[in-house]
């Protein structure tokens, strides 16, 4: 049997359990019930039968016990319930409003719920049966309910009545005890020696017990509460009534120890977590250097997401205005939040009143914490890119390898900077807690000497600083003699040290079995005899695994900060450079340092002693000596390796993102430069040399691309002629042709009279001298390339003048006269807010005096386009000139035709296919304005060339005719699909006039004088060819007799036609 929606089986959706057949289960409708829509309402409307589910299907979230021991009426009532439930909720709920659901049942709209009415009756019939059964079913238990409440009356009563007794009872004994009873008084005082002895013995138990207790806070990392603990048992073991007792020596001198000891354990925690030795920091940098080149993207996968900073800091500031103490949650892992446990840390030493030495031991470990975060970093990029794949790259070689940022070089630069940026990042996160939380202590216990708590921020800065400069010189700096480049040594080079050493601690291998082996044992002592004391001890678990695989990393952080010391005694302060220095590396360099610097900024507690705006300061210096010169070679470079680009002039594939039109990949890129190239003037004090600069690289570019445009409308090389093609030649000389096109685009609407003076430029143009085979452009890439090339120039102009502004600031290093500025200002290339944000304006400052050479740039740009545009323009009336020309020459296809001819000439359709291909072209590259430039008048001209040219036919007779006729129809009808209400009549009614022969020439000569001239009045010199025509097939008769009877009567109509003339 199917199965129901609602789980049950069988064809009546209301069968109940105790087989009531069919009398609540029919499916059958009453005639008589409220249904508006009738039984045929369809299935869109209609609720789906109910069905009664099997009892398992029901209550199969109850105990089996329960399901066995249920009726059937109680299943029954259960089910209609859960019917209620699911199809009428409104009717489940205590707030129901039941005249709101009768007005929905009445209401006949789509919204109301009139067609569910028969439906909410059988619902209500069914509710009705059930209780029926429930109370069919339990009546004996109605009635021996009544019999009951009798009995708990009774019981009720007697109650009553002892209550009353008991009473009394307290009364009474409430007046025996206020006799008094010296007795009571002696056996009071004696309990009282008693609990004091037992309270010592409890206080001895208990401080008997801190030992374990103590020990595992300190293993579960819960130090506040052994801090606690430890005060609390120190406390309790100096009263009086304990110092006499002589057992508690040896734990109280436990005790003072493990203060010193907790203190120590502390400190290195604090230190672990400062300086990203745990391995619960590892998350911190790898997802501060995520998409950045610093971490593979599957070791981040892997890595859960952390709390975001700038709630960290909120949230201390808000516990800093609550002004109240930490409170230590135990249910949490408290290292796996490295910021709750800085915190966590700073509390138990203020808590355990040392605080100021922690400060001061952190002040002392930084130069040697940081110099070991720097040679761990250099070595652990140095190992990921060896130097069999960097290659030993020269200094020319570095010099020259500028382009290839996205290469090798570009890789290691990135990997390092980013990587160790991630990590002073994430320490200066670390020392901005330790900063507030001191802060929160200072403000929150009052006076104490706050410049020396809240003061390391400032050592931190100076030394990253340090940092900072020592990257950029040994990557950029080429000076041997100022900056050591620690790669193989050079021919004919010489140690001059001036001490051999023996052993240096830098040369341990520090991942070997050996070391680890022995650090591991040593940790072991010292866990045994100060438990807690090694950061790497962990419980085991969870994080066993992640502690295993990390220890070797700890042990190499500790053999690396001894190195760095072994290393600064021996005069090497510097670290090994991973590839060769070059001025080119500044354009690697700068941007993540600045980025560094500006998230720095946001780090930087807002009431510390150092100050945000001066971060930058050090670079001014950089930026005179080494950036500034090597600027303009920088620009240089990058616009050559613009133009060299294999597909710098093929279409980019994203120019929907920018333009409207598609432009050229080069075009975009250099324009990205451009624009790149301004927002980094922005970010340096002004120079109108490096404004001067990128007109330059805007002129280059127009050059180039004027030699592009050369190359595409280039004929083959001819030493008697000109090398453009007609089209480009017409639309870059002057002249009468080129003028009219001018006008022609400049105008408001169609001129016709220009379009006319066009075509018959145009036509005497090309029957003086006629077209040749590389006139016209047949390739289509060619002409779409053409396209791409006009909205390309067109798009930069636009986007070029919009960086327009005229700056006051004349400062111009190029010339001696003026001095640069010794402040400089730095806003930073990498700017989140400013690079992501496509709503910031882009400009190029420039002075009253250099604007007007940018002005004559973007000028060029736009005549530019204007010349690719009537090369457009001229290209598809050179190639309809060219095609007909064909057509109607005789020795292509001749028109003296000896039979009916019912297709048209294969020349013309490939015309029509031409323009079809041509004017799809257009439409897929330019805007309506162009489309409609270049199509309009298309179809004047070729009107105009089939009259004026047609004697080019030679001869032509009444078939000739049909198939000139039929090639008219088949452009017309081709030109109505590119060409808005176009025709060619004039071309029709010519040849229509030499079907009706020279006598309806003559006579429409002098119909067309007496009725005045109009658009289909043809000319003298046209009517004349047109009756040399007529009589072009007898004058191609090889018999005599017909050519010379044809030749007098041609004489007599020429003659008729020249008095028609002159009567006029």
């Amino acid at each position: 049997m199917p199965r129901t929606r609602y789980g049950g089986l069988g064809d009546d959706p209301y069968a109940n359990g105790n087989g009531n057949g069919n009398g609540y289960g029919s499916s059958a409708r009453d005639p008589g019930d409220y249904d508006p829509y009738g039984t045929t309402y369809g299935d869109r409307f209609e609720t789906p039968p109910i069905s009664t589910p099997s009892p398992p299907a029901v209550r199969s979230g109850f105990p089996r016990q329960r399901v066995v021991a249920e009726s059937n009426a109680e299943k029954q009532i259960g089910v209609v319930l859960e019917h209620i439930k699911a199809e009428w909720p409104t009717m489940y709920e205590n707030e129901c409003i039941p005249v709101q659901v009768a007005l929905q049942l009445l209401d006949t709209s789509s919204v109301g719920r009139a067609h569910e009415y028969r439906q909410f009756e059988k619902t209500h019939q069914y509710l009705q049966d059930s209780l029926k059964a429930i109370v069919h079913e339990h009546h004996q238990g109605f009635n021996s309910s009544i019999g009951t409440f009798h009995k708990i009356q009774a019981s009720i009563q007697a109650s009553q009545k002892r209550v009353r007794t008991l009473k009394d009872s307290v009364v009474q004994s409430k007046t025996s005890l206020g006799t008094t009873d010296p007795e009571l008084r002696k056996l009071s005082s004696q309990s009282q020696n008693y609990d004091d002895l037992l309270h010592t013995l409890s206080e001895i138990e208990d401080l008997r017990l801190v030992p374990d207790q103590l020990e595992a806070r300190i293993s579960e990392k819960r130090f506040l509460t052994a801090v606690e603990i430890l005060q609390n048992a120190l406390r309790r073991i100096r009263v009086p009534a304990l110092d006499e007792i002589g057992a508690l020596s040896d734990l109280r001198s436990y005790l003072t120890n493990q203060e010193a000891a907790l203190t120590d354990i502390l400190i290195e925690e604090l230190h672990d977590h400062m300086y990203l030795k745990s391995p619960y920091c590892q998350e911190r940098w790898q997802i501060l250097a995520k998409g950045q080149g610093g971490v593979d993207q599957e070791k981040l996968d892997k890595v859960d997401i952390v709390r975001p900073f700038y709630e960290v800091v909120e949230s201390l500031a808000a516990a800093k205005e609550a002004r109240q103490p930490m409170i230590e949650d135990a249910s949490r892992n408290p290292e796996a939040d490295t910021f709750y446990y800085i915190e966590l840390l700073v509390e138990s030493l203020n808590k355990l009143g040392r605080l100021e030495s922690a400060v001061n031991s952190i002040k002392q470990r930084l130069p040697v914490e940081l110099f070991g975060i720097v040679t761990e970093t250099n070595s652990e990029v140095d190992q990921k890119h060896p130097s069999s794949l960097r290659g030993g790259l020269s200094g020319f070689q570095g010099n020259q390898a500028f382009g290839k940022e996205n290469g090798v070089r570009a890789d290691v630069i990135y990997d390092l900077l980013w990587t160790l940026y991630a990590k002073f990042e994430a320490i200066a996160e670390g020392h901005r807690v330790f900063h507030d939380v001191v802060a929160a202590i200072v403000e929150r216990e009052g006076a104490r000497n706050s410049s020396m708590l809240l003061g390391s921020f400032r050592e931190l800065w100076n030394l990253y600083q340090n940092e900072i400069r020592s990257l950029l010189h040994n990557y950029v700096t080429t000076d041997a003699d100022v900056y050591q480049f620690n790669s193989s040594p050079k021919p004919g080079a010489t140690n001059q040290s001036t001490r051999d050493h023996l052993f240096k601690f830098a040369d341990a291998d520090s991942k070997s079995v050996q070391m680890t082996t022995e650090y591991q044992e040593l940790e072991v002592i010292i866990r045994a005899a100060v438990p807690g004391l090694m950061s790497n001890s962990r419980k085991p678990g969870a994080d066993g695994k992640k502690h295993l695989g990390q220890k070797g990393d700890h042990v190499s952080r500790r053999i690396t900060n001894t190195a760095a010391f072994d290393s600064k005694a021996m005069g090497i302060g510097a670290h090994k450079s991973l590839i060769e220095p070059s001025v080119f590396n500044m354009s690697l360099l700068l941007p993540p340092t600045l980025g560094f610097l500006q998230r720095l900024k946001v780090i930087v507690p807002p009431r510390s002693d150092l100050v945000t705006s001066t971060l930058t300061t050090f670079l001014d210096n950089f930026l005179v000596n080494v950036f500034l010169p090597q600027l303009d070679e920088t620009l240089g470079k990058l616009s050559d390796s613009v133009f060299e680009e294999s597909d710098s002039f093929q279409q980019d594939p994203q120019w929907t993102k920018i333009s409207r039109r598609p432009i050229f990949k080069g075009t975009a890129a250099f324009f990205a430069l451009i624009t790149a190239f301004c927002k980094m003037l922005d970010t340096i004090p002004h120079d109108q040399a490096l404004s001067q600069l990128i007109i330059t690289q805007m002129m280059r570019y127009y050059d180039r691309c004027c030699d592009w445009f050369k190359l595409l409308v280039s004929r083959v090389q001819d030493t008697d002629g000109p090398t453009l093609k007609l089209s480009a030649l017409l639309a870059t000389g002057p002249g009468d042709i080129h003028d009219t096109m001018q006008r022609l685009w400049t105008s408001e609407g169609v001129d016709r009279d220009l379009l006319e003076k066009e075509t018959g430029l145009l036509i005497l143009q090309t029957n003086e001298t006629p077209l040749k085979t590389d006139d016209v452009i047949t390739n289509r890439e060619t002409v779409s390339s053409l396209c791409v090339l006009y909205t390309s120039m067109k798009w930069l102009a636009i986007k070029i003048d919009q960086l327009r502004h005229i700056t006051r600031n004349d400062i111009d290093s190029s010339r001696a006269t003026i001095q640069r500025p010794h402040n400089r200002r730095w806003t930073l290339l990498n700017d989140s807010s400013r690079v992501q944000d496509e709503q910031v304006a882009v400009y190029l400052p420039m002075t009253q005096e250099t604007v007007v050479q940018f002005d004559g740039i973007v000028s060029s740009y736009q005549n530019f386009a204007g010349t690719v545009l009537l090369t457009l323009h001229m290209e598809v009336r050179c190639q309809i000139i060219n095609a007909l020309t064909t057509a109607l020459s005789p020795e292509a296809a001749p028109y003296l035709l000896e039979q009916v001819v019912n297709d048209p000439d294969p020349r013309i359709l490939s015309l029509n296919a031409d323009l079809v291909s041509y004017d799809e072209t257009i439409v897929r590259f330019l805007l309506d304005k162009e489309i409609s430039f270049i199509r309009t008048g298309l179809g004047l001209l070729i009107d105009s060339f089939l009259v004026t040219n047609a004697g080019m036919v030679k001869a032509i007779n009444a078939h000739g005719c049909g198939r000139m006729q039929l090639n008219i129809l088949v452009l017309q009808q081709n030109l109505k699909n590119i060409e808005a209400d176009v025709g060619l009549d004039r071309a029709a009614k010519f040849f229509d006039l030499f079907t009706e022969g020279a006598d309806a020439v003559v006579k429409r000569a002098k119909e067309g004088k007496e009725n005045g001239s109009g658009k289909e009045v043809f000319s003298y010199d046209e009517l004349k060819m047109l009756v040399e025509l007529c009589y072009s097939e007898q004058l191609a008769s090889p018999e005599r007799g017909i050519t010379t009877s044809a030749t007098r009567s041609m004489g007599d109509h020429m003659l008729q036609l020249e008095e028609a003339s002159w009567t006029a």
